[in-house]
C-alpha cells in the first residue's frame, strides 16, 4: 500500500501495487511508484497531475500540479526527479514507523506493507 500523507500524518491518497517482491530497495520502490502514477496519468492526460514530484513546466497547486498543456509524461524522467527530490529532502519515505534514510536500503514488505510518502514544503523566507 502506497500512501501520501501530510506532515501531520493525515492520508491524502492511497493506492496499492500488486505482485511486488517481498524485499526491494527503496530506490526500486520509488521508481515503481512513479512509473505507476505516470502510467495512470498517461491513459488520459489532463491539466492536473497528482504525483510525487512536479513535472517540468508545471505549477504546484492544492493536491497536485497544474500542467500548462495536457501531455504524456516520461516516467523515467519523473522517477529521476523523484530520486533527486529524496536526496534534497523534498519528501520523507516511511516504512511503517521507520524513516528510510538511503534509497539503497532494502525494505522487507512482509514486515511493513505500508509505504508512506510525506511531501515536505519549504518554509517561505528560510
Amino acid at each position: 500500500m502506497f500512501r501520501d500523507e501530510t506532515a501531520t500524518g493525515r492520508a491524502l491518497e492511497e493506492f496499492s501495487l500488486p505482485d511486488l517482491p517481498e524485499r526491494i530497495s527503496a530506490r526500486e520502490l520509488v521508481r515503481l511508484r512513479v512509473r505507476e502514477e505516470v502510467a495512470r496519468y498517461n491513459v488520459a492526460p489532463s491539466h492536473h497531475f497528482r504525483g510525487l514530484v512536479k513535472p517540468s513546466d508545471a505549477e504546484a497547486e492544492l493536491n497536485g500540479y497544474r500542467m500548462r498543456t495536457a501531455r504524456r509524461l516520461d516516467w523515467e524522467k519523473q522517477a529521476d526527479a523523484a530520486e533527486a527530490a529524496f536526496a534534497r529532502n523534498g519528501y520523507l519515505l516511511l516504512i511503517g514507523d521507520r524513516q528510510i534514510e538511503d534509497l539503497d536500503e532494502t525494505i522487507d514488505l512482509t514486515v511493513d506493507p505500508v509505504v508512506s510518502f510525506v511531501k515536505l514544503v519549504p518554509l517561505v523566507g528560510g
